[in-house]
């Protein structure tokens, strides 16, 4: 019944979404750098963000204006993150408050996020003064998705959009989103941002619990560069249109929801992956065989967040010794001697460590099947039935000149 659908965050009845230039980045006019994504009517809403102590100002306007579990809009901008900076939360609630005027609707009801550089005051008055042009560019299609989308962006090269049907209650039920993350992507949120919209009728209890469910498995599975930024933001809007019965407790429409939900963040999760800063290969690594999932999960994110087994990845070089240190240092306890290690990709799949150790292999079919755009590190642990996959990608040389002047 699950299936991959066009429409990205405007693909749920009832959803509306647009993005445009504020003024925000000032260095280039012809960029978006202010999305709006609004319900036609009030949202059940939940929300997870970033671990890093350090949090942006919209970060805790949000947390107030959830603790009713609702919302009716997502207002958003690119350029400048609003973390650490001068009239951070004051200047978070005047967009907050720029939205609401406009929509008709309580200040509280619109949630906000930031993202860009950080310490710099937001310019607030160009956001405030160009609300009214975005809301009369709202729009119910994907065009408004795509919009947003782009909207949204800092260093990604491409828009992060997708969305999804499932059925509920015997009615059809659509979940949508869009995100934005290349850079600073570490598990525990990992600097992105993800709004997501369902026309599901689900309760504020059970969207939370659904939320924080899948980010552990989708957004808490990735990273690039081992950053965990100061604005990671993931937040769900759940307005009922679709008529099925609201879900209220654990059960079989839950959990229908819940696979729907899995699927759209892994999908944006993945894109993240792939897009990020600099990067020329998606790295999945799949592991098998451990002694738990949370085993699993670990020596998984070791791999992935391995500077050298991503420098190994971007050159093309079948060192597996690298994989295997990198699972040596996770924090977790195995038999090495038990250890098997399989590089993959379109272009076939070679073995090149069997028990811990290395094997004679055809270093040219390996060479070949690194440089596919996705390449998959299959570990086989042999001491259980405890499996994971957590996705990263290689560090190239344009990672450093991305970040080295990202501010100036």
């Amino acid at each position: 019944m699950l299936k991959f659908i066009d429409g990205g965050v405007c693909a749920a009845q009832g959803f509306r979404a647009a993005g445009i230039h504020a003024g925000v980045k000032t260095h280039a006019e012809w960029k978006k750098d202010v999305a709006l994504i609004v319900s036609d009517v009030d949202c059940a809403a939940a929300a997870v963000f970033t671990k890093n102590v350090v949090k942006a100002a919209p970060i805790h306007v949000d947390l107030q204006h959830l603790k009713n579990g609702r919302a009716r809009a997502v207002i958003a901008n690119s350029g400048n993150a609003n973390a650490c900076a001068p009239q951070g939360e004051e200047n978070a609630e005047r967009m907050c408050a720029a939205a609401a005027k406009a929509l008709g609707c309580k200040s509280e009801d619109v949630l906000v996020s930031s993202t860009g550089v950080i310490g710099q005051r937001i310019n607030v008055e160009a956001i405030e003064a160009a609300v009214p042009a975005l809301c009369a560019a709202l729009d119910h299609s994907a065009e408004g998705s795509d919009a947003a989308g782009h909207a949204i962006m800092t260093t990604d090269t491409v828009k992060k959009e997708a969305a999804v049907e499932t059925v509920v209650d015997g009615k059809t039920v659509r979940l949508g989103g869009v995100a934005k993350g290349s850079g600073m992507i570490h598990p525990n949120m990992g600097t992105m941002l993800c709004f997501l919209t369902t026309d599901c009728a689900i309760s504020p209890e059970m969207i939370k619990a659904a939320l924080l469910e899948t980010v552990q498995v989708s957004f808490n599975r990735i990273s690039v560069d081992g950053d965990t930024s100061t604005n990671d933001t993931c937040l769900v809007l759940a307005n009922g249109l679709a008529g099925n019965a609201p879900i209220t407790a654990r059960g079989a429409d839950y959990d229908a929801f819940l696979e729907a939900l899995k699927a759209l963040c892994t999908k944006l999760a993945r894109m993240m992956a792939k897009d990020g800063e600099g990067a020329r290969h998606l790295i999945t690594c799949a592991v098998q065989g451990a002694r738990s999932e949370k085993s699993a999960e670990t020596i998984a994110k070791s791999v992935i967040s391995s500077t050298l087994t991503k420098a190994a990845i971007f050159g093309a070089d079948a060192n597996w010794g690298r994989v295997l240190c990198a699972m040596g240092y996770s924090g977790e306890d195995f038999d090495p001697e038990k250890v098997d290690v399989e590089f993959g990709s379109p272009a076939g799949k070679i073995l090149v460590c069997k028990a811990g150790r290395g094997l004679d292999f055809d270093e040219d079919l390996a060479r070949k099947i690194l440089t596919e755009d996705e390449v998959d590190i299959l570990i086989a642990m042999g001491e259980g039935s405890g499996g994971c996959t957590c996705w990263g990608c290689d560090i190239t040389y344009d990672y450093i000149k991305i970040n080295g002047d990202y501010r100036t």
